[in-house]
Order: structure tokens, then sequence, then C-alpha cells
């Protein structure tokens, strides 16, 4: 790594939070492998459990971070026509993510998060509320400052401070809207989101904006999860 990115004070604020959350992706697929190799019993409630672990830690990270993230605006809502399209975008995202679930092959078979396996009723009631949580508060926070913020730049010029917020590239676009794609089991509908939020941003050149988006996606996504009970797609 450069050292010009390596001492960036702007650097770990915007990929310590994305690391800690991989991080517990990792356990829990770590988990699983020695649970289907019956080295290790580990219950289905277990995994769920890891969730609300995830989210507050992320969440911490985030709010001890929070005075690094100038780049997030919220007065740049104010611009109607700018938050008009982030909204349409969130719900285009949310529309055909759902739509090539039935086109397309996930990258690994996953039993998603399912909180009825829960029997407690009010356990069940905020390990929900926890899930939802993480995915419209946590999440689009989180993966905007590392994907958006960090990257996309990045790509562009390792000193990313530098770079001006939705400044536009081939490379920084496609690169980190297929890197996006892998981070998500259905690759083909992460690299189509992934393209969609950098579209935004090259538009608004505004993260806030990428955030709304991301939040609403992810909102309505959890909505129709709870609605359907189609835990995969958790």
């Amino acid at each position: 790594m450069p050292v010009a990115t390596a001492m960036n004070p702007d650097l770990l604020p915007r990929i310590v939070p994305f690391i800690l959350f991989m991080s517990f992706i990792g356990v829990e697929e770590a988990g699983r492998f020695l649970v289907k190799k019956d080295m290790v019993t580990l219950s289905e409630q277990f995994f769920l459990y890891l969730y609300p672990v995830k989210t507050a830690s992320v969440a911490v990270v985030l709010f001890y971070f929070r005075k690094s993230y100038s780049e997030i605006l919220l007065s740049q809502l104010r611009n109607l026509r700018h938050t008009t399209v982030s909204i349409v975008c969130g719900v285009a995202v949310f529309a055909a993510w759902i739509q090539m679930d039935s086109f397309t092959t996930p990258l690994a078979v996953t039993q998603g998060f399912n909180p009825y396996l829960i029997h407690d009723l009010p356990v069940q009631i905020f390990m929900t509320s926890m899930r939802l949580a993480g995915a419209v508060l946590v999440v689009p926070l989180m993966e905007e400052l590392f994907w958006r913020s960090f990257l996309v730049r990045y790509l562009i010029n390792t000193n990313f401070s530098k770079v001006t917020i939705g400044q536009f590239t081939w490379t920084s676009f496609l690169v980190s809207a297929i890197l996006f794609g892998l981070e998500h089991n259905m690759f083909l509908a992460g690299v189509m989101a992934g393209a969609a939020y950098n579209l935004l941003l090259n538009y608004t050149r505004s993260i806030a904006h990428c955030i709304l988006a991301h939040a609403l996606t992810n909102l309505l996504l959890g909505l129709y999860v709870l609605a359907t009970c189609q835990w995969h797609f958790w």
C-alpha cells in the first residue's frame, strides 16, 4: 500500500467498519463450515444471534469515527430533484433485486435470517427489529462509506481524499460495481445495485443520497422478506 494512503487519517474511519462487518461474516461462514464437517455442534439460533452483535459492533465503530465523515451532508437531501432520483433509484434496485432472484444462481446456498426459528415472541420481535435496523440504518452507512466514499475514489487516486466525491472513471465505476457484487450472495444483483448506486453518486455527487437510496432498498427488501418469508434474501 502506498505510504501516502497508509498515513491518510481518512482511511481507517472508512475501512474499519467494513472490515469488522466482513469479519463477522467470516466467523459465520467458518462456523457453518465446521458444522457441515461435523467438527462442532452449533444451532441455527447461534448464527441468528451473531447478527445483533455484528450490527451493534459496527454501529459503535461508526459512532466512534462519526466526526470523520465530513462527506455526509444531510443538507444535500434538501435538493428535491436529487432526493427524488435517490428514492426512485432505491425503489428500482429493490424491484430489480427480487426479480433477478428468479433467473440468477447465488454464489452459495444460504438459509438466510429466519427469526421464526426463535420461539420466544419477545426475543423474536427484538431479533427481527435488530435485523431490520441493521439493514436500514447501519449497513447503508457502513457500505457507502467504504464503497462510494473510499474505494471509488481510491481506484482513481490512492490518495483518495484529494478526489472529489462523484468523480467518474470507467475503471472505478466498473471495478467497484463488480467487487460490490462479490460481497453479496446474489452476484449479478449485487453488481446491478453497485452500478446503480455508482450512477447515483456520479449524478448527485453526494454520499448522503447514496445512503438514502441504499437504505430505502434495504427497507423495502426487509419488508418484502417479512411479508413473504423468503428468508434467503436476508
